[in-house]
């Protein structure tokens, strides 16, 4: 944790630092302005540990306003950082191929005031409508044909949420827009699969009451993610709990289907890994039923694979707000959707229903999945 957020801190400084040059470049503004603006950049770059402290001692009533401005105003900056990279590299091209080249390329160019004026429009534009975006709960459907749902049994319909992140920001509109698309659905299972919670004052205000109310047929299940670490252990369980979602913590439940479930990899850093391997409690399970894992982060275990039939998985987010999803790419093959592994077994990896940090979400909209398991042949959905 040190580490990260050291790292953190580093690359969020230095963006703060990229702006404030952009703007002074462009605006070319006094003493006065510059001092007032690096000091709103100093205190947005301590505003997420801020926030923490303030939600640490219960002052709810002031790191809710305080995590909106910051978070919102880091999804901006970060919007703003992505386009005028590419535009100042650009530029840069523009002037090295003028010099190489012995020729005045500077119509082709961009004055600073320019570049500038066009990120700030272009991040401000995309950061208002992936407000508006994440908003906009979409439902995702798969069908899943399978030998170990019989023709008796009929259809078995799991619904996944995951990434919800209700905290100081994602609060009852939120969860109530993502537990309406949940109730349409009808599952007959719901599952959750990590970082339900990111806040240590989540508790309040009857959240889990709200999530407490769909009951299906076949059970609630749910996992850890990193988030219900961060947040506090004790309270995160204590509130899935009461949300009324069976823990899955290196075990596995078996009715209709077999569920199993993984801590995630953050269990280590806090002493409570489950001392189960996946493969082993996967082992454990009766082989003529369907197995679903539910694991947070989208990692195969390849010593696991041919002992599950489905892995749902989320904490990519997709990226959440392009182009953050490149990034994603490089260390998570699977970032978003269904992938066929080896043998039958498949893996889906939700874009998350909710938000973590900036209440944003460009090119990555978030969702609630409804996968329908029925008899028949296996096949890719």
């Amino acid at each position: 944790m040190r580490l990260f957020f050291t790292v953190f801190l580093t690359l969020y400084a230095g963006a703060h630092w990229y702006a404030f040059i952009k703007a002074g470049s462009a605006l070319a503004f006094g003493t006065g302005a510059g001092a007032a603006l690096a000091l709103f950049m100093l205190m947005m770059i301590f505003m997420p540990f801020v926030v923490h402290y303030l939600e640490k001692y219960g002052l709810a009533a002031v790191a809710r306003p305080a995590a909106f401005t910051g978070y919102i105003w880091m999804g901006v900056l970060f919007l703003f950082c992505s386009v005028a990279v590419p535009l100042d590299c650009y530029r840069t091209a523009v002037h090295a191929a003028g010099f190489l080249f012995g020729k005045d390329l500077s119509q082709i160019s961009l004055s600073d005031y320019h570049l500038f004026t066009a990120a700030l429009i272009i991040s401000l534009t995309a950061a208002l409508y992936g407000y508006f975006e994440a908003k906009n709960i979409r439902t995702g459907r798969i069908i899943f044909k399978t030998p170990k749902i019989s023709r008796e049994t009929g259809r078995i319909r799991i619904v996944q949420i995951s990434d919800v992140h209700l905290g100081l920001i994602v609060r009852e509109k939120r969860l109530k827009l993502i537990l309406a698309a949940v109730k349409k659905a009808d599952p007959d299972i719901l599952v959750s699969t990590g970082d339900l919670v990111d806040s240590q004052i989540a508790r309040q205000n009857g959240l889990s009451e709200m999530i407490r109310e769909i009951a299906p047929r076949h059970g609630k299940f749910a996992v850890t993610g990193n988030h219900e670490y961060y947040a506090g252990i004790e309270q995160s369980l204590n509130f899935t709990r009461e949300a009324g979602f069976t823990i899955l913590s290196g075990n596995a439940s078996s009715g209709a289907i077999a569920v199993a479930g993984i801590d995630d990899p953050a269990a280590w850093a806090f002493g409570r890994h489950s001392s189960v391997s996946e493969k082993t409690l996967l082992q454990s399970l009766p082989e003529d039923k369907f197995i679903l894992l539910l694991k947070h982060r989208p990692l195969v275990d390849k010593a696991a694979v041919g002992l599950f039939d489905l892995q749902l998985s989320g904490h990519v987010h997709k990226g959440q707000i392009w182009p953050f999803t490149l990034l994603t790419k490089i260390y998570y093959p699977v970032y978003s959707g269904y992938r066929k592994l080896q043998g039958d077994a498949c893996l889906y990896v939700s874009r998350g229903s909710g938000t973590w940090g900036p209440p944003i979400r460009f090119l990555a909209p978030p969702e609630v999945t409804i996968i329908d398991l029925v008899h028949g042949s296996t096949s890719s959905p």
